[in-house]
Parts: structure tokens; sequence; C-alpha cells
């Protein structure tokens, strides 16, 4: 097979230089904010019983069974209370009325990173008997950038006529974005719509394992009564029983793997990690569009903690797609130092660690020995 030269001076096999983060300056419509809100690429196919407890977790298996309960407890009941008006109630006064919900109209999945609650939750988002248009699921940062593309008005308005909700890492770190989804969520309760959410940790808060239940139901207020707490406890499924990740590759293995890759990008880490700044965390997913694979050379620690939390958010975005990521430099456990480790947002850093791992290795085969 012969190669042809790129404009970098490195060998293509694929007829094409590869693609550049650097180069994107992702737009993202409002429109397709809301058509996105749907259980990300990732987590397509998971179900309930696509679920692997870990057997040692006896909470694990116990929050598929309330979780399965919570779906089904939710047909038909919101339909029913919506869209009536004061002729179409007298119309059907003597038809059997659906049973109204019993108990909390929301659930937290409260548990470290790597117990599988985001599996749990597109789970549940796959369970709920609606149409996908009647359900919704998004992180804490999508819904936030909902209501700045539409307005609070709008997003009430978009999302009251939902079954369901999911949130995915709700956020209690910023007091002004946390008031300002708690008095969305009051309103959809309001309308009918039930909640799901799993959460980080507050800044400050550094209980060991698992993310704090108190610390969320205290933070969303007025809507502590609508969510039952479901504890899940265990280690990160995606080390458990698994290799370690790959060492770092060398710049040429890396550089020659895009190359020979279809669709794969190719960027200096600190490069890349500067133009993170200059493009919104909500235009990240758009920043990945149609990636087969990154790759980056010369991964070194992050610098400063703005910059640590565009990563997160960029590795969450990754993670959802199923993108791999080849990297030479440092192993991507030493991306954060100590003082962010033991920080507010240790949680945040070690979940990115814990996917970037994941992520490096479906990389492994795209090197050839």
């Amino acid at each position: 097979m012969s190669y042809s030269t790129a404009a970098s001076g490195h060998s293509s096999l694929t007829g094409a230089a590869p693609l550049s983060l650097c180069a994107r300056e992702p737009r993202v419509p409002a429109d397709r904010l809301v058509a996105e809100m749907v259980p990300p690429p990732r987590f397509d196919s998971v179900r309930f019983d696509t679920y692997v407890p870990d057997p040692n977790q006896p909470s694990q298996p116990e929050a598929v069974t309330v979780l399965s309960d919570f779906a089904a407890g939710l047909g038909g009941s919101h339909a029913a209370r919506k869209g009536q008006g004061p002729g179409q109630a007298k119309k059907r006064w003597f038809a059997r009325k659906p049973q109204a919900p019993t108990g909390p109209r929301g659930v937290y999945l409260d548990g470290g990173y790597g117990v599988g609650k985001t599996h749990l939750l597109a789970s549940l988002w796959h369970a709920t008997p609606a149409a996908p248009e009647l359900k919704a699921f998004g992180t804490f940062v999508e819904l936030t950038n909902l209501v700045g593309a539409l307005g609070f008005q709008q997003t009430v308005q978009t999302l009251s006529g939902h079954r369901l909700l999911c949130i995915d890492e709700f956020e209690l770190d910023d007091p002004g974005d946390t008031v300002l989804v708690s008095s969305l969520l009051s309103r959809l309760v309001d309308a009918g719509v039930a909640l799901a959410a799993t959460s980080n940790t507050l800044p400050g808060k550094l209980g060991e394992g698992r993310f704090a239940a108190a610390d969320f139901l205290r933070e969303i207020q007025g809507l502590a009564a609508q969510f039952r707490p479901l504890r899940i406890d265990g280690e990160d499924y995606r080390h458990r029983g698994l290799p370690e990740a790959p060492p770092p590759y060398t710049d040429e293995q890396v550089t020659k793997a895009a190359y020979a890759t279809e669709g794969a990008s190719l960027d200096d880490f600190p490069g890349l990690l500067d133009h993170l700044a200059t493009v919104h965390p909500s235009r990240y997913g758009a920043l990945t569009d149609g990636l087969r694979a990154v790759c980056l050379t010369d991964v070194s620690p992050v610098p400063d903690q703005s910059t640590a939390l565009r990563l997160v958010v960029l590795a969450d975005r990754l993670y959802d797609r199923e993108v791999p990521v080849l990297a030479s430099g440092l192993p991507f456990d030493r991306l954060f130092g100590e003082e962010m480790l033991n920080g507010g947002y240790r949680k945040k850093y070690f979940r990115a660690i814990s996917r970037l791992t994941a992520l490096a290795r479906d990389a492994k085969g795209l090197v050839t020995q």
C-alpha cells in the first residue's frame, strides 16, 4: 500500500489529512438543542435488562426494580391530566379516571462515578411508556443551555407537555444555575412532568465514594419532597475486572494512526485546551460531530481549574458518543494535579479520568504494531 504526502509532511493511508478540532467553530441552533434531548449514542440500546449489577452490591439490582416500577407508574397519567378544558372534563365525567400517581414524582440516583447511574437513567427513559417526543434526557449543562437559547417561559412551554425529564449530572456548584433550574423544575412538576436526576457534589464537599443526596435535596429546596433518593453503591464498573488502560503512545504512533483512520482528528493537546476556551461548552457535542477517533499529541497536566472543567465537558461528550481517544504524552490519570483532585470538583475530575481511560482502551486497535 502506497502512502501519499499530506500538507503536514506526514504520510497518509486514507488520502486525506486528519480533521482538527481546533479548526472547528460549531454553531448550534436552538431547535437542535431540543431535538437532541435524548439519551446519547452510547446509551441508545441500554435497557434495565442490560445493566449488569455488581453481585456484591445489593443496592444495584434493587435500583433496577425501583426504577422499573417508577417507569411503569408513569404510563398514561400525565396525558390524562393535560389538554382537557372544562368542556372536555364534563363530557368524560362518567369515564373511569386514571389513578393519580402516588408518592414522589421524581427519583434521584445517588452514587459514585462509574456505578452505572447514566445507564439506569437512560434505561428509565427508554422504559417509560411514552413517545420519544414526550420524554427528554439531557445533562444539567444542556438544560441550562436550552433555557439560554429559548428563554425561561418558552422552555417551560416546550417541556411541560412531556411525561418525563431526565437530568444527568445535576450541577450543584453554581448557585445561580441551581436556582434557575429548580424554578424550571417546579413549573414542570406543577404541569405533571415526572423527574429523574443524578448530580455532582458541591464544591468543598469531600464525601467519599458517592454523591451526596443531602446536598442535592437541600439545594433544590422546595422540590425536595418530589424526589425519592435511591442509593446505588459500588465501584467504577469501567475498571471492574478490566485490564489497565494502555500506556500513552509516541507522537509518531498517534500521528500515523490519525492519518490511517478515516474520520479521525489530530490535535496538539495544549492547542486543543486553548481552543476549548473559545467554544461554549454547549457546543462541545457539535464539535465532535462525525468524528470516529480523537488523536492527541503531547498530553500534559491541565494548567488551571477553568481549563480542567472545560476538558471534563469534552470528555463527557466524547464518552457519550463512543469516540475513542488515542494519545501521546502523560497518561490520563496524571491530567489533574493533586490540588484539583483534592478540591471541590474532585469527582468531576475522577469521572473524566475514568471515561478517558475507557476511551483509551477503545482506541488501542487503531495502533498497528
